[in-house]
C-alpha cells in the first residue's frame, strides 16, 4: 500500500465515524487482543509503550477507533516464557476476541493451534520458512499482518556493514532465540556469505531470552574472543534492547542490529526496516478485518525499504573510527 492510499484509507476511514453531537445510536464497541511475547502488558499502550506499539495505538485512533467508546484493546504478555506460549494462547482464544495481534513467530504458531477461526494478524519473521503460510500475497486461513524479515540478503546486508565497520573482525556471534538459521539452509547461506568476507559465524542460541540467559551469552562470547556479533529479529531480543545495549558496551563489543530502537537505547548501528510503518500496516488489516475482510485475503507485507543508523557516541565507546563510505551512506548519524 503506497503512502497515498494510506492517507486515503485513513482519511475515508476516519469521515466513516458519525460526528459527536449528532442524535444517534452508540456506535458498536470492537474487542481486540494484543499479545508480546516479552514487553510486559502494561507498556503495550499508546502512551507507555515502544515507539512501534505507540504508532499502532496512533493509527487505530485515526482510523476511527477510540478505546474505551467503540474499540477495547485487551493486553497480555509472555513475558519472555516460552513455556507459557501455549496456555496464553488458550486463555485469549478462551476470551472469543474478534481480532488477535500478536508477535514472535513461536508465540505466533501457539496461537494458530489454539484457533482456526479467530482472525490473527501478526508481526513475524519469515512466515514462510517457518511454515506458518504457505503464499504472501495469499496467505489462506485465519492469519496475515507483516513481515519484519525482508530474506537472507537483508540479514547477509548487515553482515556485510558490520565488516565494514570493524574490518578486523573474523568472528562474529549471532545471537538468536530461533532455530531458523541453524537447521536450514538459511543458516548455511548466510555462513558461506561470512566466509566471503574473512568472517566465521557461529550461533549462540539463547532458549529462553531472558537477563541470565544474556549474561551467559554475552560471557560466552567474550571468553571465546569474538570480534563482533549480531541480533536476530526477535521481539523477545528487542524487549531487552536496553540490557543488550548496555552488555555490549561494557563488555566492548561491537553490535550490528535489527531495528533501530536499539540504537535509540544506546547500541552501536542499525539496519532495519521502518518499525512505525510496519505498525501503521498492523492497525489497517486489524481495521479491514473489523469490516468485514477475511485474513486470508489479505496479503502479509514484507518491507522493501531499510534505514542505516549509527551511533558515534557508541562508536566512540567501542574505539571504532566510521569510514566517510559508511558514514556517507547512513541514512541518519546520532552523534
Amino acid at each position: 500500500m503506497q503512502r497515498r492510499e494510506f492517507i486515503k484509507l485513513l482519511g475515508g476511514a476516519t469521515a466513516a465515524w458519525p460526528l459527536p453531537g449528532r442524535a444517534q445510536r452508540a456506535p458498536r464497541q470492537h474487542r481486540i487482543a494484543f499479545v508480546h511475547s516479552g514487553i510486559p502488558a502494561g507498556q503495550l499502550t499508546e502512551t507507555a509503550g515502544p515507539f512501534w506499539v505507540r504508532r499502532f495505538h496512533e493509527t487505530l485512533r485515526g482510523l476511527g477507533y477510540a478505546e474505551g467508546a467503540n474499540i477495547v484493546v485487551e493486553r497480555y504478555s509472555a513475558e519472555g516464557r516460552s513455556e507459557h506460549f501455549a496456555s496464553l494462547a488458550a486463555a485469549v482464544v478462551g476470551r472469543d476476541p474478534q481480532v488477535i495481534v500478536v508477535n514472535l513467530n513461536d508465540l505466533i504458531e501457539a496461537f494458530a493451534a489454539a484457533t482456526t477461526t479467530i482472525p490473527i494478524v501478526a508481526i513475524m519473521g519469515d512466515p514462510i520458512a517457518t511454515g506458518l503460510v504457505a503464499n504472501l500475497a495469499h496467505p489462506g486461513g485465519n492469519l496475515t499482518g507483516v513481515s519484519i524479515d525482508a530474506g537472507y540478503e537483508i540479514v547477509a546486508k548487515r553482515l556485510q556493514i558490520l565488516k565494514e565497520a570493524v574490518p578486523l573482525a573474523a568472528k562474529v556471534a549471532y545471537l538468536t532465540s530461533s532455530r531458523i538459521f541453524i537447521d536450514t539452509s538459511l543458516g548455511l547461506s548466510l555462513q558461506k556469505a561470512g566466509q566471503g568476507l574473512g568472517i566465521a559465524l557461529t550461533w549462540n542460541f539463547l532458549p529462553e531470552v531472558n537477563d541470565a540467559q544474556l549474561r551467559r551469552a554475552f560471557a560466552e562470547m567474550t571468553s571465546q574472543q569474538f570480534d563482533a556479533a549480531m541480533v536476530d529479529a526477535s521481539g523477545t531480543f528487542l524487549a531487552r534492547r536496553a540490557s543488550i545495549a548496555e552488555l555490549a558496551g561494557k563488555l566492548h563489543l561491537p553490535i550490528i542490529y535489527p531495528f533501530r530502537d536499539y540504537v535509540d537505547s544506546g547500541g552501536l548501528m542499525s539496519y532495519a526496516p521502518d518499525l512505525g510503518e510496519l505498525a501503521q500496516r498492523l492497525a489497517i488489516d486489524v481495521h479491514q478485518i473489523l469490516n468485514g475482510n477475511k485474513p486470508g485475503d489479505i496479503p502479509i507485507y514484507r518491507p522493501n525499504k531499510f534505514q542505516l543508523v549509527i551511533n558515534l557516541k557508541a562508536a566512540k565507546a567501542l574505539s571504532l573510527e566510521m569510514t566517510p563510505t559508511l558514514l556517507a551512506g547512513a541514512d541518519e548519524v546520532i552523534e
